[in-house]
């Protein structure tokens, strides 16, 4: 009876040792998709930064060159005055006025060459800076779809661009609650450089708007949107009013074709615009 009884059991502990291996083998393979996906994002992310940096290096080393030219035309401008105002002192064949004059033009030479340095130190920090803003940015969001959000550098501009569908619902301009993941984290950035000042965009698809009461169009949709999200930065995330605007573009300035789908799914979008710091280089300009 003992010996019948010896196979019943030893089949069992086979199945139940299946099953807990085909359960174990699930999980880790299910650990290892989740595991894999981060990867493919952080990869992803990486690509683009390293994309920037390339793209910042390469407009850097032309102005580099620029800078290397005018420097070269200072220097060759320094040496020939000096070479002629000896001569002419020598000869003594100017006047104490023409020679007061010259001098006057070198020290204007000197003056330009100051000025290059000064611009070409400005003009490092501010990549430095937009650099770093980057990377924040996409650290501080890089959990979400980057399908739905996407910040770049553009000329010396950081655009921050986030899909309709992650702030509002179909044809509104409410904020829906879930907005406020994506936003908190973008007021969050930002918030720890008060001196920028940013633009909030409203964009639209080209189908018609076909709402009612105080939206008329495209245009009043787009504006609507803008000014939603510039108040939420206010009230719910302590945001400085008076660095920020709002701009209703309607469906003029978009990404891509609205003939598909796709494509006017990329165009509903809300852009944040890191506003350039103009007066500092306006201060470059003035009169010493």
């Amino acid at each position: 009876m003992k010996l019948h009884m010896l196979p019943v059991a030893v089949i069992s502990s086979l199945f139940l040792f299946s099953c807990v291996s085909t359960k174990k083998y699930q999980e880790e393979q299910a650990k290892y998709e989740r595991l894999n996906t981060a990867y493919t994002g952080i990869q992803g992310n990486l690509k683009e930064c390293m994309d920037e940096k390339v793209d910042a290096e390469r407009r850097r080393a032309l102005m580099q060159g620029e800078m290397d030219n005018l420097k070269e035309q200072v220097i060759f401008l320094k040496t020939n005055n000096n070479q002629a105002l000896k001569q002419l002192e020598d000869l003594s064949v100017i006047s104490t006025s023409q020679a007061e004059s010259i001098k006057k033009s070198l020290d204007n030479i000197g003056s330009k060459d100051a000025y290059i340095q000064n611009l070409q130190g400005a003009l490092s920090r501010k990549d430095s800076l937009n650099m770093v803003l980057v990377m924040n940015l996409k650290g501080a969001i890089g959990n979400l779809d980057d399908k739905d959000i996407n910040i770049k550098v553009d000329k010396g501009v950081v655009y921050i661009d986030i899909s309709d569908k992650l702030l509002f619902k179909s044809g509104q301009f409410e904020v829906t609650p879930a907005a406020k993941t994506v936003l908190g984290k973008v007021a969050q950035v930002l918030k720890n450089q008060p001196d920028i000042e940013f633009m909030v965009e409203g964009h639209t698809d080209n189908v018609p708007f076909r709402g009612s009461g105080v939206l008329a169009d495209n245009w009043d949709l787009s504006v609507k949107r803008a000014t939603s999200v510039v108040r939420m930065l206010q009230n719910e995330y302590g945001m400085d009013p008076s660095k920020m605007a709002a701009s209703g573009r309607g469906e003029y300035q978009p990404l891509t074709e609205n003939s598909t789908q796709d494509g006017k799914a990329t165009n509903r979008r809300t852009r944040i615009v890191i506003l350039p710091q103009l007066d500092q280089f306006f201060k470059l300009l003035e009169t010493k």
